[in-house]
């Protein structure tokens, strides 16, 4: 316990160090999403610089061009064969999503201990199911732009990603995965704050990441936060870090008034699941 003790408070002291800094030192694997970051930016850079990144990374390109010939993506054009036209159609957005995504699958596969692997795991999944929710929810009741919504999703964990990814140079983190857990939930809002802030994201989408219940269960959701709330609960695969905590969260219908169509509701999210579904399938194939 005594070397539990002595590293969460290391651990503690260094983000806090940082956070007052204003710098955030980025996992290595987060390094393609950070330079796509960048150039989209740049109004010096073009798509085709951009294309060239993600053909540097191949994983990242085949999963783009998946992605891009995916129904809801593409529903009448020919089929793409290459990264270029596929960052075309997917658009800035969605690509800088999928970036994230594929960095946070490599974290995942890369930490030293199996416990937090699984847990990595289990995050990137929520975190994948939270996006492609939120791009079906907006595509589906217009609150939002659903390539907004998806990437907004995504960013949902990116406080729990970023420690969990930092824990690995604190091996003693895994003897104790219920106070770790408590760790991160103290540290994920300053943290996940801080990252958005640094990605120099709109204010449209920070203004949709409150860490308090924002969502009044008005049907359908009325905006970008909305959607971003609903998503998380709609989710079917669970953030690891609740299970840890003891956290149970209500489901969505739970929280939408009985005075509501539910055959209604039933119908759109059962649209929204079907193209949640493709999404997924586009994402994680």
């Amino acid at each position: 316990m005594q070397d539990f003790e002595t590293q969460v408070q290391a651990f503690g002291e260094q983000v806090e160090q940082e956070l007052l800094e204003g710098r955030l030192n980025f996992p290595t694997a987060l390094d393609v999403s950070v330079r796509i970051k960048q150039l989209a930016d740049d109004p010096n850079s073009s798509l085709d610089d951009i294309a060239n990144v993600v053909k540097a990374e191949p994983v990242l390109s085949a999963k783009a061009v998946r992605m891009a010939n995916a129904v809801m993506m593409n529903p009448y054009g020919p089929q793409i064969t290459n990264v270029g036209d596929a960052v075309r159609r997917i658009g800035l957005a969605s690509l800088r999503c999928l970036a994230f995504a594929v960095s946070a699958e490599q974290l995942a596969q890369d930490h030293r201990s199996q416990n937090m692997r699984l847990i990595a795991s289990g995050l990137w999944m929520h975190s994948i199911d939270v996006a492609c929710w939120a791009h079906a929810i907006a595509r589906e009741t217009r609150a939002a732009p659903a390539d907004t919504a998806m990437f907004s999703g995504m960013m949902v964990d990116i406080g729990q990603f970023f420690l969990l990814a930092r824990a690995s140079d604190y091996p003693a983190m895994e003897q104790h995965l219920d106070r770790f857990a408590e760790f991160v939930n103290t540290w994920n809002e300053p943290i996940g704050s801080a990252i958005l802030e640094i990605f120099s994201l709109p204010e449209a989408v920070l203004d949709a990441f409150q860490y308090e219940n924002p969502y009044g269960g008005a049907w359908p959701p009325a905006n970008l936060a909305d959607v971003i709330f609903v998503s998380s609960l709609a989710a079917e695969s669970p953030n690891p870090f609740d299970n840890l905590l003891g956290v149970k969260r209500p489901g969505l219908l739970d929280l939408i008034p009985e005075s509501y169509d539910r055959a209604k509701i039933d119908e759109l999210l059962a649209s929204a699941k079907t193209g949640r579904i493709e999404l997924l399938s586009a994402v994680c194939g």
